[in-house]
Formats: structure tokens, sequence, C-alpha cells
């Protein structure tokens, strides 16, 4: 087999030992989740994890980031298609739309194991990948942000850390949990309160003009008989 057989093999191996390990992660918990289950549910032998991952930590860290991205690919979110669009589009409202459904997405595929990593935050390398989720996130919520701030609308009451710290909020496992999983809402009435509260805070004056012309005509109140 030639190299690039090779190459394939070993992706499809390490997609498979990734899928398996987060139903395993979602289904047990992280620490009841051992690596012979992973190998087991991978149909791999346990030697090759090791020799993949090198721990289950990564393991973990490797599903995390495969849920991030949606795929395999080991692109970066700011990389991707839809980072460029919300780049090329001068018109703030709509660029913070795309930003909205693209990191909503996110946060809805990475829910169920940031949810996991979380639980088993007490376990010190857990724990400093948590750490690392958080300030990735906040990185690319911040470079969003600077990006939005140069949009046709954007609130100059507000600087480019303190909209980075309103998605950082509103674009949020924590939400999420709340709204959709304890409170029962819709996803998409999550994902639509969402993209509201970021733009009466980001574009104001676009989401007024738009509550303006979705408010219905008052209703005329006939005169009471004489």
């Amino acid at each position: 087999m030639g190299k690039a057989g090779k190459t394939e093999r070993g992706r499809q191996t390490r997609a498979r030992v990734v899928g398996a390990a987060t139903t395993l992660f979602c289904e047990q918990g992280y620490l009841n989740t051992t690596m012979a289950a992973i190998a087991a549910a991978a149909e791999v032998a346990v030697q090759t994890l090791y020799l993949a991952f090198g721990s289950k930590v990564a393991i973990l860290t490797a599903a995390h980031d495969t849920a991030v991205g949606g795929d395999d690919e080991q692109t970066a979110l700011l990389d991707r298609a839809w980072a460029t669009d919300v780049r090329d589009d001068l018109d703030g409202p709509r660029a913070l739309r795309i930003v909205m459904a693209n990191t909503l997405a996110v946060v809805d595929r990475v829910g169920p194991l940031y949810d996991v990593i979380q639980t088993a935050a007490a376990d010190a390398e857990v724990g400093e990948l948590l750490a690392r989720i958080k300030d990735q996130r906040l990185a690319t919520m911040r470079a969003l942000a600077a990006e939005l701030a140069t949009k046709d609308g954007f609130v100059t009451a507000l600087s480019a850390d303190e909209a980075a710290d309103v998605l950082y909020t509103v674009v949020s496992n924590e939400l999420r949990r709340i709204l959709v999983i304890e409170r029962h809402w819709p996803k998409e009435a999550w994902e639509r309160w969402a993209y509201e509260t970021a733009a009466f805070r980001l574009f104001p004056h676009a989401a007024l003009d738009r509550g303006k012309r979705r408010r219905p005509a008052p209703r005329r109140v006939g005169r009471p008989p004489a």
C-alpha cells in the first residue's frame, strides 16, 4: 500500500475512534469511559489508541475539535468559507447573522461533549482542556467582534472587546443549556433570541428599525354604544 493509502486508512481509523469515543463519553461520561471500551467500540487495538492519540484526554480533545468543525478537516473556524463571507459583507446586521448562524451551530454540535468536559473538569487534564476551550472561544469571538466593528451600523459606544464579551456570553453552551435543555425552548427560538439579543447590542439602530417595521398596527377600538 502506498503512502497515500496508508494516510487515508489512518484518517479513517482516527475518525472511527473519535466517533466511537464521542458516543461513549456522552453516554457514560469521561471518567467511566475506558481506553479498552473505546478500542472495542472502534474495533481497533488499545495500542492503536496510544500510538494515534497518546492518551484518553487527547481523544476527548480530538472529539471536541471534530464537533467544533463538524468534520475531521484540520481547518480553523476563522479560515472557513463563512468567516470569509463575514469579512466580505459590509452590511453589519447581515454579517452578524452569518456569525450567529455558524457559531450557534458550533455550540449546538459541541453541547453534549462540552457538558461531559465540564462534569469531568475536576480531573486536572480535563480542567486544563476546559480552560483552553474557553480561551479559544474567547479568542474567536474577539476576532469576529473586531470584524463586526468595521461594519456599517456598528454601535460607536461599544468597544470591540465589549462586543466580544456580548458574543462570548450569548453564544455559549451555558445559555443553550438553560433555554433549550432546562426551559425546553425549540432550537429555532433559542437561535432567534440569541441573534436578536446580539443585534440590539451591536447594531441597535438596525435592530430597532426592523422591530418598528414588524410591529403590528394598533387595533381600532369602537366607540361604546350610547
